[in-house]
This record gives C-alpha cells, sequence and structure tokens, in this order.
C-alpha cells in the first residue's frame, strides 16, 4: 500500500470519512478500527447501523451474575462477576508467555466487552506468581534455527499488527481497564499492562521493556503508552537500557499507580474493581476518548468532542439519579446506563 493512500485511510478515520476505507490495498487493521469506532460510539451513522452504540450503552444492563466462558484457547481464562470481566493470562509454565491463539482469544472477548452494556469494567491479570513475560522468546529461537518462517515480510507485518490490536482495544474502549500484575511483566506483557487505563502492582513485581536485551525494537504500542507515563527521555532510558524497575520505582515513575502486598494483592485487587465497576459506566467511556483525544487533537477539537460527550452524558440515567441523590443528600448509585 502507497503511504499517501495510507495517510489518506487515516485521515478518512479519524474524520469519519468511511468511502475511502473500501479500498482494496486499505489494511485490514484500519477497516476493523472503523468498524469499532461505530459499534462503540455509533455518532455519525455514516456506515448506516441500525443502532448507534450510544444507544447500546444506555440500553438496561443485563442481570449481574457470575459465570464463565470458555476461550477459543486455554491460554486465556474469562470470568464475569456482577459486571466485572477478568482476562487471565494462563501460561504458567512460561510465566505467562504471550501466544497466538491467546492474542486472537483476547481480541475476540475485548471486542465483545466493548459493546456489552453488562461489561462494566476489564481486568486482565496472569496466572500464577508472573503477569505475562512478553513474546515467547524460546519459540523465536526455534524459528531462527529453523530458518525462519514460511510468511513473506508484508504478510508477517500485517500478521503481527493484527495481533497488537488487543492493545488498542485495552485503550479504547469504552470501559475502564485495570491490569493487576502480581509479578513480572516484560516486553510484550509490559505493553499490555500499560495500554490498560489503570494499574495495580504487587510489591515484589518487576518491570522491564526487555526488548534491548533480545535485539528486538519493541511492539504491542509499549514505546506510545510509556512515553505518555514518564516522558520521552525516560522511555528512551529505559527502553535502550532493558533495566530492571522494581515496584517501589515504578510506583514514583507512574508505571503503576497502586501498590500492595503481595499476599494481599487479590483482596486490593477485590476492592479496587468493585470501586471502578461501580462508577458511571457511559461517562467513564466518553471521558476516556476526551483523554485520547487530548494527546493528539487541537484545544477545538478537544472542545468539541467534550461538548457532544457532555450532552449525551447528561441524558444517561446515571446522571439523572445522581442529580437527584445530590438535591437529596444521598449517595449516588449508578447502573452503567
Amino acid at each position: 500500500m502507497g503511504r499517501l493512500l495510507l495517510a489518506q485511510a487515516r485521515w478518512a478515520l479519524r474524520h469519519g470519512q468511511f468511502l475511502i476505507l473500501a479500498h482494496p490495498q486499505v489494511p485490514d487493521y484500519l477497516r476493523h478500527k472503523a468498524d469499532d469506532y461505530d459499534r462503540w460510539w455509533g455518532g455519525t451513522g455514516k456506515r448506516k447501523r441500525t443502532l448507534s452504540a450510544a444507544n447500546r450503552l444506555a440500553e438496561p444492563s443485563q442481570p449481574e451474575t457470575r459465570s464463565t466462558r470458555a476461550t477459543m484457547s486455554q491460554d486465556l481464562l474469562e470470568s464475569v462477576d456482577n459486571g466485572i470481566a477478568t482476562l487471565t493470562m494462563n501460561r504458567p509454565e512460561s510465566r505467562n508467555a504471550l501466544s497466538r491463539d491467546m492474542l486472537q482469544a483476547m481480541n475476540e472477548a475485548l471486542t465483545r466487552y466493548a459493546i456489552d452494556p453488562a461489561i462494566r469494567l476489564v481486568v486482565l491479570t496472569g496466572a500464577g506468581p508472573a503477569f505475562c513475560s512478553g513474546g515467547d522468546v524460546k519459540g523465536f529461537a526455534r524459528a531462527a534455527a529453523s530458518g525462519g518462517v514460511a510468511m513473506g515480510f508484508d504478510q508477517r507485518v500485517s500478521d503481527l499488527r493484527m495481533r497488537m490490536e488487543v492493545s488498542r482495544l485495552l485503550h479504547e474502549m469504552p470501559k475502564p481497564t485495570l491490569a493487576v500484575i502480581p509479578g513480572a511483566a516484560a516486553g510484550a506483557g509490559l505493553s499490555l499492562a500499560l495500554a490498560c487505563d489503570l494499574r495495580l502492582a504487587a510489591d515484589n513485581a518487576k518491570l522491564t521493556t526487555a526488548f534491548s536485551k533480545v535485539g528486538l525494537s519493541g511492539d504491542f504500542g509499549g514505546s506510545y503508552f510509556l512515553s505518555q507515563l514518564v516522558g520521552t527521555s525516560r522511555a528512551r532510558e529505559l527502553y535502550f537500557t532493558g533495566r530492571l524497575v522494581l515496584a517501589e520505582e515504578a510506583l514514583q515513575l507512574g508505571l503503576v499507580d497502586r501498590l500492595a502486598p503481595a499476599a494481599q494483592l487479590a483482596q486490593a485487587a477485590q476492592q479496587w474493581t468493585q470501586e471502578l465497576a461501580d462508577l458511571p459506566t457511559v461517562a467513564v467511556g466518553y471521558m476516556k476518548r476526551n483523554l485520547n483525544l487530548g494527546l493528539r487533537a487541537s484545544l477545538s477539537d478537544v472542545l468539541d468532542a467534550e461538548a457532544i460527550h457532555m450532552i449525551r452524558t447528561f441524558d444517561t440515567d446515571d446522571h439523572k439519579g445522581a442529580a437527584r441523590a445530590f438535591v437529596e443528600k444521598r449517595t449516588p448509585r449508578f447502573n452503567g446506563r
């Protein structure tokens, strides 16, 4: 695909002009991103959906239940409890190294959660004493020893880019996302943690970009998220050196938001997840969109978006109930609609 066409496609996506996305050379991930925006926000109606995402989010939530759901892979465990969806990376023998099946299942689950009004919060964590060690380096070594892979360069780039969509989903979906980090988070595993809105770590957790240690440049958005969190100079230092960052330093740098003693991590996570799930979910979704827009747009664009989103949230049941509660001097109860 030519650079000019790619630039035009990205411009079209930002401005809601979807016709150019039908060009056969436009990458699939850009078309999927347009579909996501239409499902989540549904502001323009230019893709002829019958029900906008704003209406979906305003629909009454389904009864809250505790359930588990089989994903496409045992590498990822999925559970839902009272509106809190938890995804557990489940390869403890390899410190939850990422696999193709895990990422495919994660992509499917996150896409589903983004438009499910019953889901109030998404939690990402790892089985055992680690969060995620990133890519399967042993698998990389086997591929190198066997002479590489069958796919060509462009196919490999497209394949990796599609798998990295999970970072965008965690960062942009209109629900709060929380990474619970019980131990090591390295490489792409750290990138996934940083893609979440908030991070809770055990006090013995260790974080590292790790890519320079294996001669790689980095993926899954880590360079973007780290630069936003700690600034470009510190991000360069952490990427170039790949040094370990212990939990206390991670808190000071802003890589994590809260720490808990390792033995009490589950209890601390339960308390915080409930607080987050009790927030006005629709309003939080629009807050995320405003804040993400503020990273790249002009003040005028942000003011435009804030005005639209503010009027939309005025019409939610959560706002109306909170306004009554304020007048009656009682604590509001939000239902996510």
